[in-house]
């Protein structure tokens, strides 16, 4: 049994693979089985019991243990959360009064009051130099002891876990969707891709292979086995180089390179020579990434293999010793004389980078127009099929009036909001390009017949790339909307350092209709009167965890924005382990302050910022509460930073994307053409449909095709 590779299709597909095994009576097995996984919010469908019915109890408590680790792990339940305060929620103190009390005892300890008291001679307290401050003063268990046991509710999150094929077409269903995905893959899937690309490295094979981060961790395998590498473009190579140094593929950080064998070294210089001779003017991509290209240079030696001529163009290039003006260039140089209409005919060669310079060209040509939209017109359909929903989502937000917010958010997450000064788009000239691009689109999107939507599904937002996403259990793309039911909505950090004393803050920032008069909760402000922080911990060298507790209906604020900020220590990228999450309970379950079966989201933290805002929650003007995805991150300090320090940053930001409207399944809907179209109901029609949730409901027809967030991106056409 190949167990890591079970896990992955566990992990990313939420179906367990056909068991195989002798056969026995399992039955009972199998249902202290589901009884266990429903402790962790997880239930086996009636195929799977069926199916693990018929096996024998050995084979049966085996894939038990198994899929139990794995689930747990997933909803955050695989480490043990202990909190600060041992009764938390209850008999959380004033700060103030907290302080002043670790103060007394520690003023009264011969050993650590002179700290004390020189942090207090220089006007500030340093709240480590306080007896206990920071460190859990009671065990694991002696927390467990004084909490009362949750109370189980219909409302507790149920993910059914359904009955898939064998391991090995499972595996090789997920290899193919990864590899063929027409959208950019977050870090943890990237690596994904490349565990299964090894392990498929006799086959199956992708037919395609669209996204070049994708291509470049295929061609390190295809390279290994003495295959040809994939490429049509000089930076195919550089990215394949970076892969083969255990780099970084999507050229965002600098690389290492390692030095190569020859025979390696013979077939990166074939390759750029090949790209190179079928087409000379692919060497203007080669000033984006001209250092890269320089330090490679001295791995490959190019001068040592003349018969390659192109290849060493593509250095003499990057040293600056050969002129090869980019398609960008050309088009800087036509903007920069007035030809518009001409620019967006040298953008034509690179019709992406016209697409995504359209708005640019309208504004810039207003007597150009009809001809820049002819131009674009006549090359939409060289137009990938996520760059044309990008446009599409992009005019959404070009209202008519000034003085929105505009949102930056680079691919590793970094965001930043400004006010949008520019002029607005000539109205006519957006809906006849919103026009194409729907037509566009629609002519790629897969035939339809009956299609089923779950109403929680329509306002989630398309995956345009999957590094706007975390991954975990729950976690929907940025832009998202879900709905919020409960009374008590708990927020957790969880983080483990990997050397350095590392010390993570919770915190959950309220703003009002103005995202102003700010209040929040941290480990400065312990309480509130809509809800307690479990207290601080400075130093995880086994794991530590912070939560915050909010009774919505006490809540009087618009928005609610946790967010993670690292004090000091490591960064999100450099600890051993962290994951941020929420749970909904109502009001009378209580439980431990970590409860599995009531974790509504789980998200791995990574990213280079050093404060992180995960998602926010909205109440609408009804009342009820949603939860808008954000995944994003503020640059922060090098340490101390705090929520009161980037609450302006932070509401800047917030403004811009909940103000921003998102390309959802709702668009979708719309497009597809299907020939029936009904919203799920809780009933499985009786024969094969499209179905689009965020999960598989049980009863579908074995003919259908499902959609849910695990492989939504596939909706994305090429």
């Amino acid at each position: 049994m190949n167990i890591w590779l079970e896990a992955l299709v566990v992990r990313n597909t939420h179906r367990i693979p056909a068991p195989s095994g002798p056969s026995g009576e399992g039955a009972a097995v199998a249902r202290q089985f589901d009884a266990a996984l429903m402790s962790a919010g997880f239930k086996l469908s009636g195929d799977v019991l069926r199916a693990l019915s018929g096996l024998s109890e050995q084979t049966v408590r085996s894939l038990a243990v198994r899929t139990l680790a794995t689930v747990r792990d997933m909803a955050g339940d695989h480490v043990r959360h202990n909190s600060y305060f041992r009764d938390f929620p209850r008999n959380v103190p004033d700060t103030l009064d907290f302080w002043l009390g670790l103060l007394h005892e520690t003023m009264q300890d011969a050993d650590l009051a002179p700290a004390a008291r020189e942090s207090l001679r220089g006007g500030v307290l340093n709240l480590l130099t306080l007896k206990g401050y920071g460190r859990y003063q009671h065990t694991y268990e002696e927390m467990l002891a004084a909490q009362d046991e949750l109370v189980a509710a219909a409302s507790d999150r149920v993910t059914v876990l359904h009955l898939g094929r064998g391991l090995d077409e499972e595996a090789a269903e997920l290899y193919l969707r990864l590899a063929e995905s027409t959208t950019p893959l977050g870090e943890e899937d990237l690596e994904t891709l490349g565990k299964l690309a090894a392990h498929h490295a006799s086959g199956p094979h992708p037919e395609r292979i669209p996204v070049r981060e994708n291509r470049a961790v295929i061609n390190r395998v295809r390279l290994a086995l003495g295959a040809e590498p994939l490429v049509d473009t000089v930076t195919d190579v550089l990215r394949l180089a970076c892969a083969l140094s255990d780099g970084d593929v999507t050229l965002q950080e600098p690389t290492r390179f390692a030095s190569m064998p020859r025979p390696t070294r013979r077939a990166l210089l074939a390759a750029l020579d090949g790209v190179v001779r079928d087409d000379p003017g692919k060497l203007g991509d080669v000033a984006a990434w001209r250092e890269p290209w320089k330090r490679l240079g001295e791995r490959l030696h190019p001068h040592e293999y003349p018969k390659w001529a192109g290849a060493a163009d593509v250095f003499a290039v990057a040293r600056g010793e050969k002129k090869a003006p980019s398609f960008a260039a050309r088009f800087e140089a036509r903007l920069a004389s007035g030809d518009l209409a001409g620019a967006a005919r040298v953008a034509a060669g690179a019709p992406g980078m016209l697409f995504r310079s359209l708005d640019r060209l309208l504004r810039l040509a207003p007597d150009s127009q009809d001809a820049v939209l002819k131009t674009a017109e006549s090359v939409a359909g060289r137009v990938s099929g996520r760059v044309l929903l990008s446009v599409r989502e992009h005019l959404l937000n070009r209202a008519a009036e000034t003085g929105g917010t505009r949102l930056f958010a680079n691919r590793l997450g970094l965001g930043v909001a400004m006010p949008d000064t520019r002029p607005p788009l000539d109205t006519a000239a957006v809906e006849r390009l919103s026009a194409l691009l729907d037509e566009e689109i629609r002519g790629r999107l897969p035939s339809v017949g009956h299609l089923v939507v779950a109403p929680d599904a329509l306002d989630v937002a398309l995956p345009l790339s999957g590094k706007a996403a975390g991954n975990g259990l729950g976690v929907l793309p940025r832009g998202s909307m879900s709905p919020v039911d409960g009374a008590l909505l708990r927020f957790f950090v969880y983080w483990r350092q990997h050397e350095t004393r590392t010390d993570f803050d919770l915190s959950a920032l309220m703003l009002d209709d103005d995202y102003d008069n700010p209040e929040w909760l941290s480990y400065t402000n312990l309480t509130s009167v809509a809800g307690e922080h479990s207290g601080d911990i400075t130093d995880a060298p086994e794991g530590a965890s912070e939560f915050i507790n909010l009774t919505l209906a006490k809540v009087k604020a618009r928005f609610i924005v946790p967010q993670v900020n690292i004090y000091c220590g490591e960064g999100f990228e450099d600890v051993e382990e962290s994951f941020f999450g929420f749970m909904l309970r109502d009001a009378e379950q209580k439980g431990r302050p970590f409860e599995a079966r009531t974790v509504r989201m789980k998200s791995e933290l990574r990213g280079p910022g050093r404060v992180a805002l995960p998602l926010v929650f909205l109440r609408g003007d009804d009342g009820r509460w949603s939860a808008k995805w954000l995944h994003l991150h503020l640059k922060g300090g090098t340490n101390f930073n705090r929520v009161e320090n980037n609450r302006v940053t932070t509401s800047m930001l917030l403004r811009g994307i909940v103000e921003r409207r998102f390309l959802t399944v709702r668009y979708l809907m719309d497009l597809l053409g299907a020939e029936k179209t009904t919203l799920w109901d809780g009933t499985a029609p009786g024969g094969p449909v499209t179905f689009i949730g965020l999960e598989r409901p049980e009863g579908l027809h074995e003919d259908s095709m499902v959609y849910t967030p695990e492989n939504l991106g596939d909706l994305v056409p090429a």
